[in-house]
């Protein structure tokens, strides 16, 4: 790595500061769980769009979809292309639904629907699911920081984890909204500086005519397919492949969970004024999200274009991931480096901090005010704060776990255990949904089964072991799953909807809440 200059290590101390800096701004408003989890449902529109949009494009998606598109291809671009296809068709039910049946809690849903287990099960879904993301995300991007400011990575995890403790203790949901403001805006500004220097690159005689040319005519191989460096094939129907179609079916799965079940993103619809504010800004967020997934694959084509003009011994043999990490230390000048640095660091801070607030909300509503009722909102606003401390802590330990275990390869088994019991939540919601007739006991019966499948697929796919080689924890021969782990996903959702719904015939039918179905919002549309 090449040698930081004092004026990229001021504008990384300077962006870091500043989250810290919002969130005391904003500590006097923070006087109930109101404004610390919703800000009180009066956050303009635009700025809770950037805010979703922030979410959305954590400091993975900066390194890792370069990384994809430098390996292979734009293949990854189709799981978020299907995002607005999803949203189109079904946010004016989802956003109405949760603003009028939740107080905050978008688990407090499945209770109503299918009773406190369907609650329980995708609270504790959530509380893993995010838990272990923030504690990969934290050391994932404390080790790209490490690395090109030249500090120690557990000095890195530790400044970033008290920085995202802070801006959440203190400011609240307002106070990360409008850091996810900035830190959006600073994203964008990195990535197109990224774009620039790329198609124009510094200090050499290669033109963009040469760069785009090559991105152009470039080709890859993804199995036995040959495909375009800058395409989303294959497009063969193999789902043991990451095809096209593979990643349609995981992208519409994705989309339902992330605005349908995720209380990161339900969350932020109360904080809007109003249904009509809400939707819109839900709208905003994927529209941005969209073009930068998209910029981001580029910035990966151009990095694989600038390679082959200017080739460059260190990259040879590394890991796609690393290159451009590698091409930001070595290629950018002075302030642009310490942009982009930045932009990595801010999309950590906006990610984590968000996933902080959404699992404090979550312990609060569906743990003590559910064994709890009659607390006083101070208590309710003292115990959020002290889980936000708690979460925070955890999810350093789980980073430091990761380097200590050379990336993990030991929490990657664990992980895999998380997500056996954490499948199908994307089922039981549509359940709820699209279904008058499916009981708590037909869903149960799905969960049983989908767990079940998940096990066994998980356990008979190969892992990462601690030696760095990969293997079967169980291994079954010609029975072991073979299909991508993209369809994994895909197949819990529809076993839980397919047996849950056959099974519900089984048992006695429930009469239920017609508000919380597809069919009472078609009702109270018609009236």
């Amino acid at each position: 790595m090449a040698d930081i200059h004092w004026v990229d290590y001021a504008i990384v101390v300077l962006s870091i500061l500043l989250a810290i800096g919002m969130g005391v701004f904003f500590a006097h408003r923070q006087k109930d769980t109101s404004t610390y989890f919703t800000g009180s449902g009066k956050v303009p529109v635009w700025a809770v769009g950037m805010s979703i949009f922030a979410t959305l494009i954590s400091s993975v998606t900066f390194l890792a979809y370069p990384g994809a598109a430098y390996g292979g291809n734009w293949i990854l671009l189709v799981q978020g292309l299907m995002v607005p296809c999803i949203l189109v068709c079904c946010i004016g039910i989802i956003v109405p639904l949760f603003r009028k049946v939740i107080r905050l809690s978008t688990y407090e849903y499945f209770e109503r629907r299918f009773g406190p287990l369907a609650r329980y099960y995708s609270s504790v879904a959530f509380i893993l699911t995010h838990f272990t993301k923030m504690g990969s995300v934290f050391f994932l991007v404390s080790m790209a920081l490490a690395a090109f400011m030249n500090i120690d990575i557990y000095i890195i995890i530790a400044v970033l984890g008290v920085t995202i403790i802070l801006l959440t203790f203190l400011g609240g949901m307002e106070a990360i909204i409008w850091m996810d403001v900035v830190q959006g805006g600073l994203l964008i500004g990195g990535g197109l500086l990224c774009v620039v220097m790329l198609l124009f690159p510094y200090g050499t005689d290669i033109t963009s005519g040469e760069i785009l040319s090559t991105v152009w005519n470039a080709t890859t191989n993804v199995g036995p397919y040959e495909v375009s460096k800058i395409g989303v094939g294959p497009f063969e129907w193999d789902f043991v492949e990451t095809t096209f179609w593979v990643m349609v079916f995981n992208g519409i799965f994705y989309a339902l969970q992330k605005y349908g079940t995720d209380q990161t993103i339900v969350q932020r619809y109360l904080t809007a004024k109003s249904d009509h504010e809400a939707k819109k800004a839900a709208f905003i967020g994927v529209f941005l999200s969209v073009p930068v997934w998209t910029m981001f694959m580029f910035v990966g084509s151009l990095l694989f274009a600038y390679y082959q003009l200017a080739p460059d011994a260190a990259v040879e043999g590394m890991k796609p991931d690393a290159v451009f990490p590698h091409f930001i230390s070595t290629q950018l000048p002075m302030g642009v480096r310490g942009i982009i640095i930045a932009a990595i660091a801010a999309a950590a801070i906006s990610s984590l901090d968000s996933d902080l607030n959404c699992l404090s909300a979550i312990a609060v509503q569906d743990y003590l005010v559910r064994f709890k009722p009659d607390v006083s909102d101070r208590t309710k606003l003292i115990f959020g704060r002290w889980i936000v401390v708690l979460a925070g802590l955890g999810a350093i330990g789980i980073a430091i776990l990761y380097v200590q275990s050379n990336g993990g390869a030991v929490l990657e088994t664990i992980f895999s255990f998380y997500a056996i019991f954490s499948a199908g939540i994307v089922g039981i919601f549509l359940l709820g949904l699209l279904s008058k007739r499916t009981n708590k006991q037909g869903l149960y019966v799905g969960l049983a089964v989908c767990i079940l499948f998940t096990a066994y697929a998980m356990l008979t796919s190969p892992q990462k072991m601690p030696d760095g080689s990969k293997q079967a924890l169980l291994d079954l021969g010609a029975w072991n799953y073979t299909h991508s782990k993209y369809m994994l996903g895909v197949y819990s959702h529809i076993i839980v909807l397919v047996v849950g719904y056959v099974a519900s015939f089984f048992f006695k039918g429930e009469k239920i809440d017609e508000e919380l179905t597809l069919w009472g919002w078609l009702k109270s549309r018609k009236n």
